[in-house]
């Protein structure tokens, strides 16, 4: 078990009875802010593996301006060895094969509330949350997770021994999807909602673990959790909701037809036509700032650009490139096929021939990292690639690029390129998902219609042309720089989302 858990002192507060709904529904009419548990297996700043662990971190505590928000996070390993003071404040019994567990508290120092889940057995473990750090996912995270989803209904329902009782429970992609399934299952009537960060990801497992995780007959059916002779967990999170949302308006549309759909369209358009299913843009970070953010080398403002031309030098020196004048592109991602790297390996000739230089950090699947690694071998000088990530490298390269490289298969939402706009890094984007939604090709950035070298090669030559006349290109840059959605200006659907929720479950408890 960690030191921090293993010295934190146990709160004195007793197992309290829940309250009747009834008189929950009365306390969340008299006061503004309403009661929310964010369940996620992600938490920027304490373990992070994509963006998931961004929006878990800034959207609960953008809304904690109109909300009491608290995040209910599994206790992993780099969790509890984080520093921060954790204090026990519960306790959760377990069900079939998911054992107990307790609940610690953790005040961070923005003022967020993380609740951890306390497991040694499922969660203290050496690599990332899903697996051992060398591609391969405990097998058990079937186990894993749904004793997440099972913590968050039991909090939910008043037998986790806190104080604290939500009045809405807001869970997302497949890890902690089950959290609304279980919360059916055992009559809680707290309002549910499920985000889908990425619909390919399902968080499926043999059909039999049914067992394992307590589910009951009449959920292993296809209306419910059963997808093709497996469970999907994120399916159950579809299932379950009262309200489904996802990160950007289009991938909203997309996810309703068999080409995005992984299979899941029938029962996403069934959430559409009952006014179920939402798409709320994902904002960024308010620490994505140019002027003012510690990682660059050099802070610069729109118009002046002397602090990107430092960063640019910078970036081409870590990355043992020539210094000339030609244009810097980035690729700052995952090394998967989701996001088209192997696109970007085809053009890179073509980028070098027209005296364009490269730099790549990511890492993802093996094939792909060797790829760009010997991409790079090719064109020394030219082409720069690190395998691994860096948040200090990450930020240097959007601040030092002209040109962020996204052509993404298909994009939820996609921060990277909302990240670009703000250094004044104009993404080249496939138009899918939310890079649809937040670059206005021309203005901001540039798109590409298809999912093809030809394609991705046009748009590409015309970011070059904008280039050779530095005129478009400072004014593409400024209007790049005010495009970003901050949090701040992103949540309101959010809101809105919760009280309708929160105020239609009251009224429904007042009419009993």
């Amino acid at each position: 078990m960690g030191n921090a858990v293993a010295t934190a002192q146990v709160d004195e507060a007793v197992c309290i009875e829940p309250r009747p709904r009834a008189e929950l529904h009365l306390g969340s009419l008299q006061a503004a802010k309403k009661r929310i548990l964010f369940v996620t297996s992600e938490l920027a700043d304490l373990v992070k593996v994509g963006g998931l662990g961004d929006v878990s971190a800034a959207l609960p505590k953008a809304l904690s301006a109109h909300h009491d928000m608290r995040v209910l996070l599994p206790g992993y390993r780099q969790v509890l060895e984080s520093g921060y003071p954790i204090r026990m404040i519960g306790q959760v019994n377990g069900l079939a094969a998911l054992p107990p567990c307790r609940i610690g508290r953790m005040d961070l120092p923005d003022g967020l509330i993380v609740y951890l889940l306390i497991c040694p057995e499922l969660y203290e473990r050496e690599g990332t949350p899903y697996g051992d750090g060398h591609g391969h996912d405990w097998p058990d995270n079937h186990i894993r997770f749904a004793r997440l989803g099972l913590a968050a209904a039991q909090i939910a329902d008043g037998t986790a021994c806190i104080s604290w009782c939500p009045e809405l429970v807001h869970a997302n992609d497949w890890p902690a999807a089950l959290a609304s399934a279980y919360m059916a299952w055992h009559g809680v009537n707290t309002p549910r909602v499920f985000t889908i960060h990425n619909l390919a990801y399902q968080g499926l497992c043999d059909l039999q673990c049914s067992a394992e995780l307590g589910i009951p007959a009449e959920a292993l059916t296809s209306e419910a959790l059963e997808f093709y002779g497996k469970l999907s967990f994120l399916k159950g999170g579809i299932a379950y909701s009262n309200h489904v949302t996802t990160v950007s308006e289009t991938y909203a549309q997309e996810i309703t037809t068999p080409l995005f759909g992984c299979g899941l369209e029938g029962m996403l358009q069934a959430k559409v036509n009952n006014g179920q299913l939402s798409g709320i843009i994902n904002g960024i970070d308010e620490s994505w700032e140019p002027r003012s953010d510690p990682h660059l080398v050099e802070g610069f403002s729109a118009g002046r650009w002397q602090g990107k031309e430092a960063n640019a030098r910078h970036v081409r020196e870590r990355f043992q490139l020539e210094m000339h004048d030609g244009p810097l592109f980035a690729v700052i991602s995952r090394l998967v096929q989701q996001k088209g790297i192997d696109l970007t390996h085809d053009v890179a000739g073509h980028i070098v021939e027209a005296g364009g230089s490269i730099v790549v950090i990511g890492q993802g699947e093996p094939d792909l990292e060797q790829a760009m690694v010997d991409l790079g071998e090719s064109y020394p000088g030219r082409i720069g690639v690190s395998i691994g990530f860096d948040e200090t490298v990450a930020r240097r390269m959007f601040a030092g690029s002209d040109f962020l490289l996204m052509p993404s298969r298909f994009e939820p939402c996609g921060l990277s390129q909302m990240y670009a706009q703000c250094f004044g890094s104009l993404p080249i984007a496939h138009r899918t998902g939310g890079l649809a939604d937040t670059i206005e090709d021309g203005v901001t950035g540039f798109h590409f219609e298809d999912e093809t070298v030809d394609s991705y090669r046009d748009a590409i030559d015309r970011a070059l042309a904008v280039y050779r006349h530095p005129e478009l290109l400072d004014a593409m840059r400024v209007h790049a720089m005010d495009s970003p959605l901050y949090w701040g200006r992103t949540i309101w659907p959010y809101d809105e989302l919760y009280q309708r929720l929160v105020d239609s479950q009251c009224e429904a408890g007042d009419a009993l």
